[in-house]
């Protein structure tokens, strides 16, 4: 069974690893409302998708 000949240091492991940040969501305004959204979704705020509704929110009840 293979096993390592020296042990890896830090700085090669944090080299390594240097390419494995997350990149920034790319959001773009909703066309509608304005609020933020990712691109090619439906609006959470509003519903609206490629200027028209394709969500509508139903209205939430309360249980007591």
């Amino acid at each position: 069974m293979a096993l390592p000949k020296r042990k890896i240091s830090k700085q090669k492991t944090r080299s390594r690893r240097a390419h494995h940040a997350l990149g920034k969501p790319n959001l773009v305004a909703c066309k509608n409302c304005g609020s933020f959204i990712k691109p090619h979704r439906v609006c959470p705020t509003c519903g609206f998708y490629k200027d028209r509704v394709h969500h509508v929110f139903s209205k939430t009840v309360e249980r007591g």
